[in-house]
C-alpha cells in the first residue's frame, strides 16, 4: 500500500494499492476501501487499465481521485491525461467531475470546495486545449527558459506551468463554478508544491516559489482566497528560509501547521522543524523540537499534531502540542509510520513499514496500543532475521545500523556481508525497501548491513552537523567503523565482503573504492563522481552550491571521488538511467570512462529508459541479476555468469 485516507467522520478507510500489471512489465494503481472492523476483508474500488492516483474523502463521503481511465461521455475516448473523478459514497458508477488540457495533477478537498492542479501553457487558460494542439500539429517541443531550474529528478520543466484551480461541488454532474486561481504563477507550483483547503472551503494554502538571485529559490507559505476577487497573500515568509510541506490546516480553520527549512551554508547545516502558523495574523513558532517531519496530521481538538518523524532508526508517531511543549513518542515499536489519518474520537489510522515489513495499514489507540488491520496487500516473508549493531566512531559519536542475517547463519556457517550505504544523504535506514531490497539477498545468503552514518536523519542535528561540507572523509570512518563490529560478529564472514551504495550512497561508494580495497566487490548506483562537473548538471544545482559553495571551490576537490582514481583496484560494477536528471548520465559515463583507461575491472550496467530509481519490472529484475552475478565472481570467488535477461 501506498497511501490511506480516512473519511471526515471517521466510518471510512479508503488506501491506494500498487500491483504488477498482468502483463508483468509495469505496475497499476487502484483503490481499496480498508475494514475498521477486524472482521470484514479489504474491498476493492477501482479497476482501471489506466490507474488511479490519489484519494480524498468530501465531507459528505464521497471520495475524490485521479485516474487517466476513458470518460464514455467523452467524444475523445483516447485522450490520457489525467482527470478528477468522483466515486458516489451511495454507490453507482464513478464520474468525471473535471478535466483540463493539461490534465489534473493533484487536488485538495474542504467544504463544498475542491482546489486541483493543472498544467497549463503561459498565457490566457481559455484557449487552452487551441494552443496545444497547434503546438503538437506543428512538431514542436522546444521549451524556452527564464527561470532555473528546467528540470525535476527525471523530466522537464515547460513549456506549460502549474496552476491551481478552484470548483464547487453540488449537484451537477462536474464541478461547477469552476475558475483559475493562480494566473501567471511562473514557477511557484512546480513539482513540490503542497497545498490544502480550509475547512469551511473558502481559501486554500499553498507553497510557493520565489525566484531569487544567482538562481536561488526561496519557498513561501501563501494563502489565496477561493472567492472571486481575493488577492494572494504571503502567510509565511522568511530570507534564507523554505516553508514547505505537507500543509496540514487544523479542524477548526485557525491553524496551519508545515516544514520550515533553514538555507544551509557551508558552516550551517539545513536545520528542519514544525512550524505552526496563525492563519488570520501570519504569527508562526517552532513546535516539535529537534523532529524532522515526515507526515502530520492534526488532532481533533486542533491543540496538537500527530507527527511521524525519524528517530534512532526508526519513524514512530510523536504527540506534539501545537504551543511548542515537549513532544511525546506515541509509538514505541521499531515501525516506520507514514500516511497519517487521525479520527473524530482521536484514533490515528496510519500506515506502518519496517525494515522488516512492507507497509501496511494499521490502528494506533490514544496510549500507543498498535491493531493491525486487514490489508489488500499483504507482505511476504523475510528468510532471515534482523538485529542491530553499534560502534564507536574514531571521534567518539555512536554508530547504528541494521544487520539482515541469512536463515542459517552462525558461527559454524558465517554469511558474506554486504555493506550497503544509503542515498539522501539525509536520510534513514528505517523503512522497507522495494527497490533496494537486503531480503533478497538475503534469501542468497548474504548478511546485508544498513547503517546510519553521520549525515543520518533521526540522531539529532550534530550527527548532521558531523557531516556537512566534509562527506567523504567523516562518512568513510563512520562506515569502517560499523563495519568492523559487524565483521567481529561469529555469524559474519569477514573474508567475503562487498559495499554498494545508490545516489549518495553510490557517492560514498566511489569514495569507499578510492579510499580503501577491503572489499571484494563495489557496486555504485546512480553515483557522483567529479563534483564539479555534478553540480552545475544537476536538476537542483542550487542546494549543492549552499553546502560546498561556488563550482571550481576547495571542497570540490577535497571530496570528489574522482580525484582518487589512481588508488581504485576493487573491481566495479557500475549503474545508471538515462533520464536521472538528479545525477546526470554524465557521472556514470566519466566513471566508466575513467575505469576503463586504468585498467580498473568493471561492468556498465545502463538503462536508456530509467531515471534516478530503475522501476520497470523487467530492468528490476535483470538489475538484481547483474547484481549478484557480480557478487558472485568477486566476493564468493565464483564465475562470472552473464544473466539470461541480458541475452
Amino acid at each position: 500500500m501506498v497511501s490511506l485516507r480516512l473519511s471526515p467522520d471517521g466510518t471510512r478507510l479508503a488506501g491506494t494499492v500498487q500491483a504488477l500489471d498482468p502483463d508483468g512489465r509495469s505496475y497499476g494503481t487502484s483503490l481499496w476501501e480498508v475494514p475498521l472492523d477486524d472482521r470484514d476483508r479489504p474491498r476493492r474500488l477501482t479497476r482501471s487499465v489506466k490507474g488511479e492516483a490519489g484519494a480524498e474523502f468530501t465531507r459528505t463521503g464521497d471520495l475524490l481521485f485521479g485516474s487517466r481511465r476513458p470518460d464514455p461521455t467523452v467524444k475523445d475516448p483516447d485522450e490520457e491525461v489525467g482527470a478528477l473523478w468522483l466515486l458516489p459514497a451511495a454507490g453507482g458508477e464513478a464520474r468525471r467531475i473535471a478535466s483540463r488540457p493539461g490534465g489534473v495533477t493533484g487536488f485538495a478537498a474542504g467544504g463544498t470546495t475542491v482546489v486541483f492542479g493543472s498544467d497549463v501553457l503561459p498565457g490566457d487558460e481559455a484557449d487552452e486545449a487551441e494552443r496545444r494542439k497547434a503546438r503538437k500539429e506543428a512538431g514542436i517541443s522546444a521549451i524556452l527558459h527564464e527561470d532555473y531550474p528546467v528540470r525535476y529528478w527525471d523530466h522537464d520543466l515547460g513549456p506549460g506551468e502549474t496552476r491551481l484551480f478552484a470548483g464547487v461541488l453540488g449537484d451537477a454532474e462536474r464541478l461547477a463554478e469552476v475558475r483559475d486561481l493562480t494566473p501567471r504563477p511562473g514557477r511557484a507550483l512546480d513539482d513540490e508544491a503542497s497545498y490544502a483547503v480550509t475547512p469551511d472551503g473558502s481559501a486554500v494554502v499553498t507553497t510557493w516559489k520565489v525566484p531569487l538571485p544567482h538562481g536561488e529559490l526561496r519557498s513561501e507559505l501563501v494563502v489565496i482566497p477561493v472567492t472571486e476577487g481575493g488577492d494572494r497573500r504571503v502567510l509565511a515568509g522568511q530570507d534564507g528560509h523554505d516553508f514547505e510541506g505537507p500543509v496540514r490546516i487544523s479542524p477548526d480553520g485557525r491553524l496551519v501547521a508545515c516544514v520550515r527549512v533553514g538555507h544551509a551554508t557551508t558552516e550551517r547545516i539545513p536545520e528542519t522543524t514544525l512550524w505552526i502558523v496563525d492563519l488570520a495574523t501570519g504569527e508562526g513558532h517552532p513546535a516539535g523540537g529537534e523532529l524532522w517531519p515526515a507526515d502530520l496530521a492534526w488532532a481533533p481538538d486542533s491543540r496538537s499534531l500527530f507527527v511521524a518523524a525519524d528517530h534512532l532508526g526508526r519513524r514512530p508517531v510523536f504527540r506534539v502540542a501545537a504551543d511548542g511543549a515537549a513532544p511525546q513518542r506515541l509509538t514505541p515499536d521499531d515501525g516506520a509510520y507514514s500516511s497519517l489519518n487521525v479520527a473524530p474520537d482521536g484514533v490515528v489510522y496510519a500506515l506502518r513499514g519496517a525494515v522488516d515489513a512492507p507497509a501496511t495499514p494499521v490502528r494506533i489507540a490514544a496510549d500507543g496500543t498498535l491493531g493491525y488491520l486487514a490489508s489488500p496487500a499483504p507482505g511476504p516473508g523475510t528468510p532471515g532475521t534482523l538485529t542491530e549493531v553499534t560502534a564507536t566512531a574514531d571521534d567518539g559519536a555512536e554508530i547504528r545500523a541494521w544487520l539482515v542475517l541469512p536463515e542459517g547463519a552462525s558461527g559454524d556457517a558465517p554469511a558474506p556481508m554486504l555493506l550497503w550505504i544509503h542515498g539522501g544523504p539525509l536520510s534513514s535506514w528505517n523503512d522497507w525497501s522495494w527497490r533496494w531490497n537486503p531480503w533478497i539477498m538475503a534469501a542468497r545468503g548474504y548478511a546485508v548491513l544498513l547503517p546510519d552514518p553521520c549525515l543520518s536523519t533521526g540522531y539529532g542535528p550534530e550527527m548532521i552537523r558531523r557531516g556537512w561540507a566534509d562527506w567523504g572523509p567523516r562518512t568513510h570512518a563512520d562506515l569502517m567503523s560499523i563495519t568492523d563490529a559487524a565483521l567481529e560478529l561469529p555469524e559474519i564472514d569477514a573474508g567475503r565482503i562487498g559495499a554498494m551504495g545508490g545516489s549518495f550512497g553510490g557517492y560514498m561508494a566511489n569514495w569507499v573504492a578510492g579510499h580503501t580495497d577491503r572489499f571484494g566487490a563495489i557496486v555504485t548506483h546512480a553515483s557522483l563522481w567529479n563534483l564539479d562537473q555534478f553540480a552545475g548538471t544537476t536538476d537542483a544545482s542550487m542546494y549543492w552550491q549552499r553546502e560546498f559553495g561556488s563550482p571550481g571551490g576547495e571542497l570540490y576537490t577535497r571530496l570528489s571521488p574522482h580525484l582518487s582514481l589512481e588508488n581504485i583496484t576493487t573491481p566495479m560494477l557500475v549503474v545508471h538511467g538515462d533520464k536521472d536528471y538528479r545525477v546526470p548520465i554524465g557521472e556514470a559515463l566519466r566513471l566508466w570512462w575513467d575505469l576503463r583507461r586504468s585498467e580498473v575491472e568493471s561492468k556498465f550496467l545502463y538503462f536508456p529508459d530509467e531515471n534516478h530509481w530503475v522501476l520497470k519490472p523487467g530492468n528490476a529484475v535483470v538489475w538484481y541479476e547483474t547484481v549478484l552475478a557480480f557478487l558472485e565472481q568477486h566476493v564468493l570467488g565464483g564465475e562470472w555468469k552473464r544473466p539470461e535477461s541480458l541475452s
